[in-house]
């Protein structure tokens, strides 16, 4: 994976951090955490700069999260019942969600960012359920900038160290999905 994200960022710099963004928060496979946190190392090394770096990824997360928005309110709740099914997203948990997100949403929208596959579909979720794009973008572009600078912080702060982070990320990410996705079934 490093050569990879090495070619993105040497090829297309900065505009590559907000094209991988876009792609990973709309729901591709990319590994935005040791993305954002293998950019941080960039920066250590000095191949990078914070501010842009930081804007570029802010910037892509944004826009990843709006599409995800937009989504929702074009597609709706009739296409997550269409092909929901085809995902084992049977009505009844497609209910739940809702009732969840009804309760937690703004909460969910900031902080589902620290959650792989929960910032997938909070902007979907927020757009079916009728969330102003006003009120959608203050809590989400909001967990995005906090998300950003927490991550690429850390790949800044660990420098040379960050190899033991992707293997430990790898490692234990499904356990940390799990404790989180129990958690929140808790709330």
């Amino acid at each position: 994976m490093e050569q990879h994200i090495s070619y993105l960022l040497a090829h297309f710099g900065y505009f590559g951090i907000i094209m991988a963004l876009i792609g990973g928060i709309v729901g591709l496979p990319v590994p935005d955490e040791l993305f954002l946190t293998f950019i941080g190392y960039h920066i250590f090394k000095g191949e990078m700069a914070y501010i842009p770096a930081l804007l570029s990824a802010w910037a892509g997360s944004a826009a990843g999260i709006s599409i995800s928005y937009l989504l929702g309110v074009k597609l709706g709740l009739p296409f997550l019942k269409k092909f929901g099914p085809k995902l084992h997203l049977t009505e009844d948990k497609i209910d739940t969600a809702k009732k969840l997100y009804d309760k937690y949403g703004p909460f969910l929208l900031f902080i589902g960012y620290f959650i792989p596959g929960v910032r997938h579909m909070t902007a979907y979720l927020a757009g079916i359920n009728g969330y102003s794009f006003r009120k959608f973008s203050f809590f989400a572009f909001t967990g995005a900038l906090i998300w950003t600078i927490t991550f690429l912080t850390f790949g800044y702060l660990l420098g040379n160290q960050w190899k033991s982070i992707e293997m430990y990320m790898s490692k234990f990410s499904v356990i940390l999905v799990m404790l989180m996705a129990f958690s929140l079934l808790f709330l």
